[in-house]
């Protein structure tokens, strides 16, 4: 998997649609984030940052397949082509965990995201 695809599917991870919200619903998480992740382990790239727009609780990542939930406690779970993430939002800033993989080598790291 190419790092920008990771770097989207992390940045996802912190925007993914609220569970169970009807469609016409706003989230509190609504809005524009950036998104930073880091590499700990493996051969993918060590940081990309990304900029994400969430709207009625829902993500849009350009060029990416991206499917997760923002529990009511903001806690995240989300992936994104074979990668998967989890964390924690809080207000306008949220933290956590991701891992996938580069070239079949696995890769992990965490992800940091600040509402703009």
């Amino acid at each position: 998997m190419r790092f920008d695809r990771i770097a989207v599917f992390c940045a996802a991870s912190v925007f993914a649609g609220t569970l169970a919200a009807p469609a016409f619903a706003q989230s509190p998480y609504d809005g524009n984030w950036q998104v930073t992740i880091v590499t700990k382990s493996g051969s993918c790239e060590p940081t990309a940052s990304s900029m994400l727009t969430v709207a009625d609780g829902r993500i849009t990542a350009p060029g990416a397949n991206v499917s997760g939930t923002i529990g009511s406690g903001g806690l995240v779970k989300v992936s994104i082509n074979g990668a998967y993430a989890n964390g924690q939002l809080n207000g306008n800033a949220g933290s956590g965990k991701w891992n996938g993989a580069s070239a079949g080598i696995p890769c992990s790291g965490r992800w940091e995201a600040s509402r703009q």
